[in-house]
């Protein structure tokens, strides 16, 4: 038996599932939106069809091959875009407790769009902010944008990566406070959590393994939420 989905997900990650955008980009290849997360790892567990991640850091320009059973992650200040080969469908591992829809996530849009935080809210919105049954056109128009932009900085190299990270950090920085309580109340506090467990466990006091409990969610909370990359079916990361 299981009980109603009340504690948070392990490490106080978030999953989600995704169906890679089948549709043609501006560059003529068919995929997902480019973007970068600033301070949130985050994981692929190729389920279905395949395709790649292109990547760029400072190290350079990547392509890591997606097909089923392929498990793929990178860490924050990673430019990353999502290349559909077919019926391309992740389970997405995202650390950090829904920071990335809290704004952790930056579009690789031209330097005049990141430089205007209003034209850049403006670029980025989505109908009805991406819900289920929204015009999926807007999806893709953001998209269209942020590749022109992800083009730019693949042709410009680590100096155009260092202004990209520069003017997404200003963009953000508003946000920098808020976030920090999401990750206290999530992450921060699953890690706290377990040192407290480390320390009951030292002194021979098996308190919280009398307290344990079973969760699940049945099914997902939404289904074809427009995502950067794709249509998304959300989980709850807690009740």
């Amino acid at each position: 038996m299981s009980e109603r989905f009340a504690a948070p997900l392990p490490g106080g990650i978030g999953v989600s599932r995704l169906r890679v955008y089948d549709t043609v980009a501006s560059d003529g290849l068919v995929g997902g939106t480019p973007h970068v997360h600033l301070c949130c790892t985050e994981g692929y567990v190729v389920t279905d069809g395949e395709g790649v991640v292109q990547t760029l850091t400072t190290a350079g320009f990547r392509e890591t091959p997606l097909r089923p059973g392929a498990v793929v992650w990178f860490e924050p200040g990673t430019v990353h875009r999502l290349v559909n080969g077919g019926g391309l469908t992740i389970v997405v591992l995202m650390q950090n407790s829904g920071l990335p829809e809290a704004g952790d996530a930056v579009l690789t849009f031209p330097p005049e769009v990141l430089a205007d935080p209003a034209a850049y809210a403006a670029a980025a919105a989505l109908p009805d902010g991406g819900a289920p049954g929204a015009d999926v056109h807007a999806a893709y128009r953001r998209r269209d944008l942020a590749v022109t932009g992800f083009q730019a900085l693949r042709s410009g190299g680590p100096m155009a990566l260092a202004a990209f990270h520069a003017a997404a950090i200003a963009l953000r920085q508003p946000l920098v406070t808020r976030w920090r309580q999401r990750w206290e109340d999530g992450a921060g506090r699953a890690a706290a959590d377990t040192a407290a467990q480390l320390d009951a466990l030292k002194r021979g006091d098996p308190g919280h393994l009398g307290d344990a409990g079973v969760y699940a969610v049945d099914e997902p909370v939404e289904r074809g939420r427009l995502g950067m990359c794709g249509l998304l079916d959300t989980y709850p990361a807690s009740s």
